[in-house]
């Protein structure tokens, strides 16, 4: 790979047209437009000092282990343990990026489960959305079979899908519009609540500006969700050309284009909501497009619909379905990749089998294949959850910043120590560093806190309104301190480089006496 098409992995996977919108619904209910748009610059002003943090200590050390490979280096110069630090940091990314595939391909099947229901009829019920969900991921596993080069050219081809299909989003909603908009100033002062069991229920605690702060704060989980998997840059750098200064390039460039493209995406949705009593419901009670909107299966699709008209908007929905499909496809690629690293070093069950490279495609088949079984069984809690999608991406967003944060503050504690690649913020690394992992520290919190108020009813506690994240923490995590403990303790001292011309040149070597 290129340096484009370095960038363009981690642009794909963090995908607005993904993110933004799959959690749209969430952030209807958490927060409202004012969240939603104004949270997103504040999580974007401080996801982009984890990202500047990340691409200085990738431009030190590139190769596909990527964080906990980073985190064993720099672990001895401030004072840590090399093996320890990174096999938590490793697993801690395991599962990140296991609930990162799940989330953008759990919703990609639920964009799809709708566009099928609108034009066939396709049932919308929970076991029909698991088929949908099964059958993407299988797809996305083939593609990567396949080969680097495909998924290459498929990633470069995304980069301007994204932007044609924000741009048809900004026209469809705020020019072509058949309805009255919502004045912009009005998108930025106006905050919704429907966490509660009712409408008027509101979590205890202080209330700004009509809104209890609890919410505003949970309302963050849209932004903080669609911005992540940019550490997709580091983990292909075995496979990108002057990675030293590309992957640096690739983490920063998709973060900030990112943002930009986000907010405009963000507040031109909002604004395509018409504030007047144009529709029905169920009861054939007059409502506006806000509450119209948020009782579909798929909002941001009833918005285009509502907007320019069934046809039209199930054209953007398309689009935005294709824009999916390539972030799903390159969470895969990520994903396999760090799970081919870590697997090189021993610390997944059954390493032999996950730690093969097909010869005749040069992909890691295995790894491949385990990532979207991983996430799969992340999903099938669906059939009995209704919230299960808010929870998968709180795991990922947990998962994933630990492990992002984790280098960045063992590189602060190294200071001086510490030795610069070609990339540096030079004596900002420290002040940016220290930001970024007070943030993370503030959402590992926000994130594993419940997301609905609790409900008790006369048949007891609503347990499908769970949000099971320290659930799963507490779960894989514990297992992993466990298996430490016992036994990899005694055998496990960390990664093992392979990204040498040398290395990597006698790899391809033995694949070719294999073909």
């Amino acid at each position: 790979m290129k340096t484009f098409s370095n960038f363009a992995v981690s642009f794909t996977i963090i995908s607005i047209l993904s993110g933004c919108l799959t959690l749209f619904k969430f952030g209807m209910l958490a927060g409202g437009p004012a969240v939603m748009t104004i949270g997103w610059l504040v999580v974007g002003a401080f996801v982009l000092t984890v990202a500047l943090g990340m691409a200085e200590v990738a431009s030190s050390y590139p190769t596909a282990g990527g964080l906990y490979y980073w985190s064993a280096k720099l672990a001895p110069q401030s004072g840590g343990s090399a093996a320890r630090w990174s096999w938590f940091v490793g697993w801690f990314n395991l599962v990140g990026q296991v609930a990162v595939t799940a989330g953008i391909d759990f919703g990609l099947a639920t964009f799809t489960q709708a566009f099928l229901n609108y034009l066939f009829g396709y049932p919308l019920d929970p076991p029909y959305l698991i088929l949908v969900y099964g059958v993407v991921l299988a797809i996305h596993a083939l593609l990567n079979t396949f080969g680097v080069r495909i998924v290459a050219f498929l990633n470069d081809v995304s980069v301007w899908w994204h932007i044609a299909g924000v741009i048809i989003i900004v026209a469809v909603t705020t020019v072509f519009n058949q309805h009255s908009t919502t004045d912009i100033g009005t998108v930025f002062t106006t905050f919704v609540d429907r966490t509660g069991a009712t409408a008027d229920a509101n979590w205890p605690g202080p209330i700004i500006a009509g809104i209890p702060l609890y919410v505003m704060l949970i309302g963050l989980l849209n932004a903080q969700y669609t911005l992540t998997g940019y550490d997709a840059s580091a983990h292909m750098s075995e496979e990108t050309h002057e990675a030293e200064t590309a992957a640096p390039k690739g983490i920063i460039w998709s973060v900030i284009i990112s943002v930009i493209a986000g907010w405009i995406l963000l507040v031109a949705m909002n604004m395509g909501i018409t504030p007047d009593l144009a529709f029905q419901d169920a009861n054939g009670v007059a409502i506006n497009g806000y509450d119209h909107a948020f009782g579909a299966l798929v909002p941001p699709a009833q918005i285009w619909i509502d907007a320019v008209g069934q046809t039209g908007g199930l054209l953007v929905l398309f689009v935005v379905i294709g824009a999916q499909f390539y972030c799903g496809m390159s969470s895969v690629t990520a994903n396999s990749r760090m799970i081919y690293a870590f697997a090189r070093d021993g610390a997944i069950p059954g390493s032999a089998f996950w730690h093969r490279i097909n010869p005749r495609t040069r992909t890691p088949t295995n790894s491949i294949w385990l990532a979207a079984v991983g996430a799969f069984i992340l999903g099938v809690p669906y059939l009995w959850s209704p919230v299960v999608y808010y929870a998968i991406t709180s795991i990922a967003v947990i998962g994933l910043y630990v492990a992002y944060v984790a280098p960045v503050y063992l590189r602060v504690r190294a200071g001086d120590k510490f030795e610069h690649g070609p990339w540096s913020l030079g004596k900002w690394g420290k002040p940016i560093g220290t930001i970024a992992t007070i943030w993370v520290v503030v959402i590992c919190v926000l994130f594993m806190l419940p997301q609905y108020l609790p409900q008790v009813t006369a048949d007891g506690f609503v347990w499908a309104n769970l949000n099971f994240t320290p659930l799963v923490f507490l779960v894989v995590l514990g297992g992993a301190w466990l298996w430490f403990e016992v036994s990899a303790k005694k055998w496990f001292t960390g990664p093992k480089v392979q990204g040498t011309a040398e290395e990597l040149a006698a790899i391809e070597r033995d694949l070719e006496l294999q073909a």
